[in-house]
């Protein structure tokens, strides 16, 4: 075995998380099995009730990914042809999408500098008569100042969709990501801080009819009484995947703990000239660990050599796909384009160990 592979640091970890509780999950895939409930069902409605009462929000619908959370959570606020809906231009592809597939134009405004969330003085200048929404993105796991997003949408007379697909956990003064706008979507792809075996999603809500609507789009636009009143979509969440969450959910917090803690020490420990994001109010749930680097590439690759996985999140900025052409842009995102640029992620999961993060560290350090 070469030094490199011993020193193999993985970027996301899942096998380690996966085999702490292996038999757990073996325990959980046979009481489905058994029950043969798979497609909704009891463990779907449990798993909503759960996340419903986590997140802090009067009611849940599972879903197949965080993309059609997302799609479906527009569509349900009545956001369709002829909207817009304001999206910073630093996010996943996803965010924008869902906006066209819902049927109105996503618009795309700058993002901070310091840390990538939706710039408010960028999005005002973006808004128009025909500006249905605002779409904050708790991008890397950091929540987006939502009292400001508030207020700027109740001026503007603009629903708020978070996008809180990265964001599981994070909180402030007791209000967790997905419980302050008029909807959220939340993704449980694998590698997300609460992550399916698959891929998966969910909608947030207080509002009873958005969310009545929202059970019945899923479901291929299926009433209570079994009749299609509206041509749905069959974007279920699976039994499996919800008993699986509903596993998991118990240790969130636990690991979430854990990612702070890490990132505590990368932010004490890597250069400033990385520009480590900040987490002043500890509100964070540390999805991802972003650093900035002018010499992308460069830094990639050494930290590559030594055995040690990151990602890209997310290069180029939306207004750099082609299959985002329809979007409104205007003017030009410095900041959004900062970032597309230099961003690089550096490992961080749960389970990673110390001397792990001080061998990331020490390479990364050493790239300048």
């Amino acid at each position: 075995m070469t030094a490199v592979a011993e020193q193999r640091i993985l970027f996301a970890g899942l096998s380690r998380q996966h085999a702490a509780i292996a038999e757990d999950l073996r325990r959980t895939l046979e009481r489905v099995i058994d029950r043969s409930s798979f497609i909704l069902g009891e463990e779907v409605v449990a798993f909503e009730a759960e996340f419903a009462e986590y997140v802090g929000a009067r009611h849940c619908i599972g879903t197949s990914s965080g993309t059609s959370a997302l799609t479906i959570a527009l569509l349900s606020a009545g956001i369709g042809a002829g909207d817009e809906v304001i999206v910073p231009a630093m996010t996943f592809v996803a965010s924008a999408l869902a906006v066209i597939h819902a049927g109105a134009t996503p618009v795309l405004c700058d993002v901070g500098e310091g840390d990538g969330l939706i710039e408010l003085d960028s999005a005002a200048s973006r808004v128009t008569e025909r500006t249905a929404a605002i779409m904050p993105v708790h991008l890397y796991g950091q929540l987006c100042d939502m009292g400001a997003v508030g207020e700027f949408a109740e001026r503007h007379g603009l629903a708020v969709i978070e996008d809180a697909a990265q964001a599981h956990g994070a909180g402030s003064s007791g209000a967790r990501a997905g419980s302050f706008g008029l909807a959220a979507a939340f993704s449980f792809y694998p590698s997300k801080n609460l992550g399916a075996l698959g891929d998966g999603g969910a909608i947030c809500t207080d509002d009873p009819q958005l969310a009545e609507r929202a059970n019945r789009l899923r479901d291929l636009g299926r009433g209570g009484d079994g009749i299609h009143v509206e041509p749905g979509f069959n974007e279920r969440l699976d039994g499996i995947q919800a008993a699986v969450l509903r596993l998991k959910l118990g240790d969130l917090d636990r690991a979430n703990g854990a990612r702070r803690r890490l990132a505590t020490r990368y932010r004490s420990q890597l250069p400033s000239w990385l520009h480590p994001l900040e987490d002043l109010e500890g509100s964070s749930a540390n999805h991802l660990f972003p650093v900035r680097c002018s010499d992308r590439d460069a830094l990639k690759n050494r930290l590559s050599a030594a055995g040690i996985q990151t990602g890209i999140h997310y290069s180029p900025a939306l207004d750099g796909h082609p299959a985002l052409a329809g979007a409104l842009t205007g003017e030009p995102f410095p900041a959004a384009k900062t970032w597309a640029d230099e961003e690089l992620s550096l490992p961080i999961f749960p389970e990673m160990r110390d001397d792990e993060l001080e061998r990331v560290v020490e390479i990364a350090a050493s790239s300048q």
